[in-house]
């Protein structure tokens, strides 16, 4: 077990885990930075967690539920508050209701984590404040203290399978929950270099454009959140053209942006966008969460081999963009 120390000072209102793991410090960071690992880890063995939103960078937001084995979910939140990469991240931390608001009734915690090298690997220190003697009483009471020591144990399991996390690997693609798809890939890239490629349309169309062949006639690039976009792609011959267009909802440069988008000519319900850039060692994570209007749908576009489409535009994004 990594954990070297647990302690609860009532003076002070906190709660501190001490755990040393065998990685670098950049390792063990990119843990938290990755929606995909830190849901290896995040909830006790018997409640593991996923992770909707996840939004490192200050005034962002996380919103994760954990499943226990009889199928109960307990949904939390956290919001970021200070950042010093490699160093120190700061949250608020907090409990949400059944849609997914933060539970008022529940306290609302601070959360600091340290990291540091040691001899022989890195350090993480996890310093929980409560609000009030209350509040930390209900919270130890109700198994805080076991469930955190449990979650951060399981971190050394994870360090153990390196290679799928390795910079460099395929987009990924993982299914959450019934209408949600989570893709991933790690772009060479710095995350303001990665964000003006996916928002310059003068970069667009050079590498947005699927399986080798296909081009993008039509970009038209929402700037601002109420704009609205509209993308087109043709054959190289200009046949099989095809095309969506949505709004951009939000938009938080350099690290987020949500979009609706809609098949141009269908007259089905939108699919929701949420794209986060995460700076991590090797470059940049991609992640996008794809919400659909339905189960059906979202296996209909994943048969599509949308996977491997958005591969081969993320290899061109290094190759002819971002190799310059």
């Amino acid at each position: 077990m990594p954990i070297t120390s647990v302690s609860s000072d009532p003076t002070t209102l906190t709660l501190t885990v001490v755990a040393d793991y065998p990685v670098p410090v950049e390792r063990l960071w990119d843990a938290y930075a990755d929606p995909r690992q830190l849901e290896r880890f995040w909830g006790p063995p018997t409640w593991p967690a996923t992770f909707t939103r996840h939004d490192m960078a200050v005034g962002g937001h996380s919103h994760y539920h954990m499943t226990g084995p009889d199928g109960t979910v307990a949904r939390g939140w956290f919001r970021f508050v200070a950042i010093d990469r490699h160093r120190r991240i700061e949250v608020e931390d907090g409990f949400a209701d059944a849609d997914g608001k933060p539970d008022a009734n529940l306290p609302t915690m601070r959360m600091v984590f340290a990291f540091e090298a040691t001899t022989n690997g890195a350090r993480c220190t996890t310093t929980t404040r409560f609000p009030s003697v209350a509040a930390m009483e209900q919270l130890l009471q109700m198994g805080m203290r076991e469930g955190l020591q449990s979650a951060l144990g399981q971190l050394d399991g994870m360090f153990e399978d390196l290679r799928r996390f390795a910079a460099g690997r395929a987009t990924q693609a993982q299914l959450l929950g019934d209408t949600q798809v989570r893709t991933s890939r790690i772009v060479r890239g710095t995350v303001e270099q990665v964000w003006r490629a996916h928002h310059d349309p003068a970069l667009l169309p050079k590498w947005l454009t699927g399986p080798d062949g296909w081009t993008m006639p039509v970009c038209e690039v929402a700037t601002k959140a109420g704009d609205r976009y509209r993308y087109e792609w043709a054959a190289g011959d200009g046949s099989q053209r095809f095309g969506f267009e949505g709004e951009l909802l939000e938009s938080e440069p350099p690290y987020r942006a949500v979009t609706t988008e809609r098949w141009i000519g269908g007259d089905g319900q939108a699919v929701r966008n949420e794209l986060t850039l995460t700076a991590v060692a090797g470059g940049t994570l991609v992640s996008l969460l794809i919400t659909y209007p339905s189960k059906e749908l979202r296996d209909m576009v994943l048969g599509t081999g949308m996977t491997d489409g958005m591969e081969a535009s993320y290899a061109r994004l290094e190759r002819t963009v971002l190799a310059r």
